[in-house]
This record gives C-alpha cells, sequence and structure tokens, in this order.
C-alpha cells in the first residue's frame, strides 16, 4: 500500500515522467535479478540435483 498523503495516496500526486522513470527502474531491478538467476544456474540439467548438491 502506497503512504497517504491527506486523504489521497502519494503515488497519485506523482507526474507522468516520475511514473515512468519508477516503472523503468523496476524493470531494470527485475532484468538483474533475472541475470543473477540465470548465471546460478547456468548449463544446469532440468529434474535433476544441482553439482553443488552431487558435491556435498
Amino acid at each position: 500500500m502506497t503512504k497517504r498523503i491527506g486523504n489521497k495516496d502519494e503515488a497519485q500526486h506523482r507526474g507522468k515522467a516520475e511514473k515512468k522513470a519508477i516503472k523503468q527502474m523496476n524493470i531494470a531491478r527485475e532484468a538483474v535479478k533475472q541475470a543473477a538467476a540465470k548465471a546460478k544456474y547456468h548449463k544446469e540439467v532440468r529434474n535433476q540435483p544441482s553439482r553443488a548438491a552431487q558435491a556435498a
């Protein structure tokens, strides 16, 4: 939930440029998370235990 200012939510007071910038930041942040996940599981075989689990 967004923080409230009086009777209205803070998001209602944002300008178009600010909303666009926030959306771009969120997309970029998600892309970084996805890249990290892809790197973590790079060359892993589906439905097989991971190499780290096999080594232990």
